[in-house]
């Protein structure tokens, strides 16, 4: 008798706790809260309010018509076939793929590598005119970015003259298939690598200082630290930028290869974002961009959720 009374008590302190847990983590935490609610409306009107738009893949839409109601055509997924059917279907797929996994491999690893690499200098002011400098073109934008680019790489650019020093033959880069992946590939990563690598200096300035202390007394050089040190402090964010970054795989950034392709480059250059550009915005075809955007979108969430189920069996880490 003794013992269920016991037991009766604890599970009514138990139940008594939780329901002043819960209340005291809102009043606790309201500013928190108050300061996320712009972001969480500013979220709500413009990315799941426009959602209800998607409709129109699955229609015939007229510019200016109802999305329901009578009048509504509804045609299936006539447009997705047309969209994977499409002459242009597996060019548009396999260039993006390409600069995709190109930003990737460099554009990923950029960030994580400098801010290991930031981390061995020890003189504080220079440590951190590296790391400022690293932010800058990260602010610069995009527009900017792309138009000293192509001044470089002009006939008479900056970098051509460089080349052209070192043997190479002089020619206006923009216009070359070849280059054209790579050029994209290291704008990118020069204008993002220093502001991405902002969350991995954060988390390595607060792994415990003892840790390397004890490492140095077993005999660690710096190298080993990093690697059982560093890294393994690291690991949880970069299972889950990865995750997202893999989820994006079939998004490249459509803003910057809009200023940087010609129509000499499409052949390389031509990706999802741009190919709905061309036809959503300036033809018209509101349908079957749209269309074509959900199926991007779909693939990049299956992606999304076996690069995540993926990192929790391998890591324990994932969004979800």
């Amino acid at each position: 008798m003794e013992t269920k009374g016991n037991n009766g008590l604890k599970k009514g302190k138990q139940k008594a706790g939780k329901k002043k847990y819960g209340k005291g983590v809102i009043s606790e935490n309201l500013q928190i809260y108050a300061m996320m609610l712009p972001t969480l409306i500013l979220i709500f009107v413009f990315c799941y309010i426009p959602m209800y738009g998607i409709v129109i893949a699955f229609q015939d839409y007229v510019p200016g018509a109802s999305f329901f109601g009578e009048g509504v055509k509804w045609v299936g997924f006539k447009w997705f076939e047309r969209f994977i059917t499409s002459h242009y279907f597996f060019r548009l797929i396999r260039n993006t793929l390409i600069l995709s996994v190109l930003n990737l491999l460099f554009g990923f690893t950029a960030p994580i590598l400098f801010a290991l690499l930031l981390d061995q200098i020890r003189h504080a002011g220079f440590k951190k005119f590296v790391q400022t400098t690293s932010y800058m073109p990260y602010f610069i934008s995009t527009v900017v970015v792309v138009g000293m680019v192509i001044s470089f790489i002009d006939i008479n650019g900056l970098i051509t003259n460089l080349l052209a020093f070192f043997g190479a033959k002089p020619q206006n880069y923009r216009t070359s298939t070849d280059a054209f992946p790579w050029i994209y590939t290291f704008t990118n990563v020069w204008k993002s690598f220093g502001f991405s690598s902002i969350l991995y200096c954060s988390i390595i300035s607060s792994i415990d200082p003892g840790l390397y202390e004890a490492a140095k007394l077993d005999g660690a050089n710096r190298w080993k630290q990093v690697w059982h040190i560093t890294l393994p402090g690291l690991r949880s964010v970069i299972a889950i930028n990865l995750i997202m970054a893999v989820g994006s795989v079939l998004s490249a950034n459509s803003e910057m290869i809009l200023l940087l392709y010609t129509p000499a480059t499409y052949e390389v250059a031509d990706v999802v974002g741009t190919y709905v550009y061309r036809l959503g915005i300036l033809e018209a075809q509101y349908s079957y961009t749209t269309a074509a955007g959900l199926f991007v979108s779909v693939i990049g969430f299956i992606f999304t959720y076996i690069a995540n189920r993926i990192s929790n069996t391998l890591t324990g880490f994932g969004l979800w």
